[in-house]
Parts: structure tokens; C-alpha cells; sequence
């Protein structure tokens, strides 16, 4: 028989033979026994979960804060100058008639919002008082060669026949001189007259005097122009300007030489436009109000009808930029890293310090620092929640993975 068959009879035989209180000891072991148990095996569990928590509080035990670095290098940085301009014609005409007369048509092109080309008729003036004008000119000038003809030949006489007399009787009269200088002079003033009739009979068709957008018309037909009457608004198209200001701090940043700077103009907005332009001359002044300058860029064809740019309207609103000088030995730093004209680097013993720069300009979303950094430091780009100078932290890079806090 087995030990255990052995305790199982025994307890039998004695518990036959237990009193009263053999009996209580019996229940009280029915009931602790399994609370016991249940005892124990909480506090194994508990004795098991401590000891592992431990042990990862042990592994976790390195708690200095995580950064990111990278090594700073000097650069050579040309600026970009920028500013804000209308877009405005190069020159605007208030268009006259130079004749008077009943205007008899006018070319379709001819309103506001047309685009006319150089001349190009834009209307027409009744012509049959200036054709005959110029009809009455042309015969004067025709009997007045006549005239020179005739006295050219009586002088050509005259001379011959001065050959056969005592030279003090042979006068410049007698030769003809002063009649062939009449005739003459009546010749060039035939001239004279010829070309005003042509003038006036050329200008009963008006012409557009360049590429131009009509802004207005002032006539129709069948109306009466007269002279130095205004018949029309037209915008030259072949150039177009735009003025910007430079701000005082940005002057300092100019090339030396501005006149010939190529330059961006810009329109903002959903589907922007983009043009090249060349910044012509300065202003010369400084305006009281604002103590800016004032720069004048120049756009060719705005309106592209010689290109296939798109139309860059006058009136528009553009950003100007340009490139400004050249920066030598600076720092770029984004802005989010200069709190105070300070940033924070770090030192050999992998412990931040905070450095004081001086930030030369600021440009886009970035500082340019030439004061204050040294080539090959190391520039903090993460920093802890709260930094403090000599903070000891730990180093990663962009293809590092943090697990439980620490790098792996």
C-alpha cells in the first residue's frame, strides 16, 4: 500500500474515533486550507510581477531626454530682395484728331477692352475736302517748276548774250538772277504746301501710334471731330512698369549696380503669373511719408500678343523679387530654433549649451547668422521639454526608433 492509501485509512480509522472537537479542527481545515492556497498563489503572482517590473525599471533606468543634431556649415548666401507693385503702361495717350471733319467709320477693334496694333486705323475722317486740297497743291507745285523752267531758260540766255557786252554793263539783273531765285523759293513753297496737304489728307485715317489697349472712345460715326479734340484713351501694350518700394533696411542689401538687375514679378492668387522683367532706374528719391525708395521694373509685351506668355494686366498687384548681395561665411538657421537671438548646440560631452548669435537677416522661414557660431559645431534641432545649459541628452538620428523611451 502506497504512503497516501496509508494516510487516507489512518485518517479514517482516527476520525471515527474523533470527539466533538475533532470534528470542529475538521471544518476549520475545509476552509483555511483553500484560502491558504489562494494566499500563496497571490503572492507568487505578486513576487513574479514585481520582480519584473524591477527589472525593466532597471532596464529603463537611463531617463536623459533624446535629441537630434546636425553639424554646422558656413555658406556663401546671395539675398532676395522682395516687394509689391501695380503693373502700369509704360505710356498712355489721349488720343486727338489732328483734322476736323465727320468721322465716316471706325475699326471694330475700337473700344474699350480692344487690342489694336501699331498703326492700325482706329477711324476715318471725311477725305474729300483734303484730296482736293492736296490735288490744288500738287498743280501749284507743278506751275511753279514751270515758272523755274521758264526763267532758268532767259538766265541761260542772258549769260550767253552778257558774253558779247563790256562786263560794267552786265548787272546780276540783266543775268536774271534775283526772277530765277523767285522762282525758286516759289517752287519750295508749292513743296511746302504739297506735303501739309499730304499731312492732312494722311491724317484723316487716325492710327494707333503702338501696340495699344483702347480704354475708351470718345466718337461715333457721323460725328463732328476738330482739331486737338480728344477722340480716345489708349494704354501702350509693348512695355508695361511696375514702381516697388524698398524698405530702408533692404537698401543696404541692393547690388551696386541696380540699373539692368533682372528681376521676378509674380501675381498672387489661384493660378499665379509668372514674368521676366529688368529693373531700369531709381527713382531718386526718398519718400517723406514712408523713408522708402522707389525702384521702376520693366515687363516687355504684358499682354502677350507677340509671345505666348500669359496676360499680365495693368493694374495687377505682383510681387517683386530680385537677388540682392551676396552674404559671405553666414549660418542658415530656421526660425523655430532662435528663441531670443539664442540657440541651443551641443558640446563635446554630449551636454547642451545655449550660444548667443547675431542674426544679420531674416530671409523666408530661416535666420542668417554670420556672429556667434563656429564652423563644425553642433546645432540642436530637437530639444528636451524643458533644456537647461549642461543638460546631458542622448543623440539620434532620423532612422533611429525609440522603443520604451530609449534608442534602440
Amino acid at each position: 500500500m502506497s504512503d497516501r492509501n496509508c494516510f487516507i485509512a489512518s485518517y479514517n480509522i482516527n476520525e471515527k474515533n474523533l470527539p466533538s472537537d475533532g470534528l470542529m479542527n475538521k471544518t476549520v481545515l475545509k476552509i483555511g486550507l483553500p484560502i491558504l492556497v489562494l494566499l500563496i498563489g497571490f503572492g507568487i503572482k505578486y513576487a513574479v510581477e514585481a520582480s519584473a517590473t524591477q527589472e525593466q525599471q532597471d532596464e529603463q533606468q537611463d531617463t536623459r531626454p533624446t535629441v537630434r543634431i546636425k553639424s554646422l556649415t558656413a555658406i556663401d548666401y546671395t539675398l532676395t530682395i522682395e516687394s509689391f507693385g501695380a503693373v502700369k503702361p509704360l505710356e498712355s495717350t489721349n488720343l486727338s484728331a489732328q483734322v476736323s471733319g465727320e468721322v465716316t467709320k471706325w475699326n471694330e477693334q475700337f473700344v474699350a477692352g480692344g487690342i489694336v496694333k501699331r498703326d492700325e486705323i482706329l477711324f476715318s475722317i471725311e477725305k474729300d475736302t483734303y484730296e482736293a486740297a492736296f490735288l490744288q497743291a500738287e498743280s501749284e507745285l507743278i506751275q511753279a517748276q514751270a515758272r523755274l523752267i521758264e526763267e532758268q531758260a532767259r538766265a541761260d540766255v542772258a549769260k550767253r548774250e552778257a558774253g558779247n557786252l563790256n562786263a560794267t554793263k552786265v548787272s546780276d539783273l540783266y543775268l536774271r538772277k534775283p526772277q530765277l531765285l523767285s522762282a525758286q523759293a516759289q517752287v519750295k513753297s508749292a513743296q511746302a504746301r504739297l506735303r501739309i496737304a499730304q499731312r492732312d489728307l494722311d491724317n484723316t485715317d487716325v492710327k494707333a501710334p503702338y501696340d495699344a489697349l483702347v480704354v475708351r472712345r470718345n466718337i461715333g460715326v457721323g460725328q463732328f471731330v476738330n482739331v486737338g479734340m480728344e477722340t480716345a484713351m489708349l494704354h501702350n501694350v509693348e512695355t508695361a512698369e511696375v514702381i516697388f518700394p524698398i524698405a530702408g533696411f533692404d537698401t543696404h542689401y541692393l547690388p551696386q549696380t541696380i540699373t539692368g538687375q533682372s528681376a521676378q514679378v509674380i501675381t498672387k492668387g489661384r493660378i499665379p503669373i509668372s514674368r521676366e522683367a529688368t529693373i531700369m532706374r531709381d527713382l531718386g528719391i526718398v519718400d517723406e511719408a514712408t523713408r522708402m525708395s522707389n525702384l521702376v521694373a520693366r515687363i516687355a509685351d504684358p499682354y502677350g500678343l507677340t509671345s505666348a506668355q500669359q496676360t499680365l494686366k495693368f493694374g495687377a498687384y505682383v510681387e517683386v523679387s530680385f537677388s540682392g548681395i551676396t552674404l559671405e561665411n553666414v549660418y542658415k538657421i530656421d526660425q523655430d530654433l532662435v528663441n531670443n537671438n539664442r540657440i541651443w548646440i551641443l558640446d563635446e560631452n554630449q551636454q547642451l549649451r545655449q550660444k548667443v548669435v547675431q542674426v544679420v537677416r531674416e530671409q523666408e522661414d530661416f535666420f542668417l547668422i554670420d556672429a556667434g557660431l563656429n564652423e563644425g559645431e553642433t546645432l540642436v534641432l530637437t530639444l528636451p521639454e524643458y533644456p537647461q545649459d549642461g543638460m546631458e541628452v542622448i543623440v539620434i538620428d532620423e532612422k533611429t526608433t525609440l522603443v520604451a523611451g530609449n534608442p534602440e
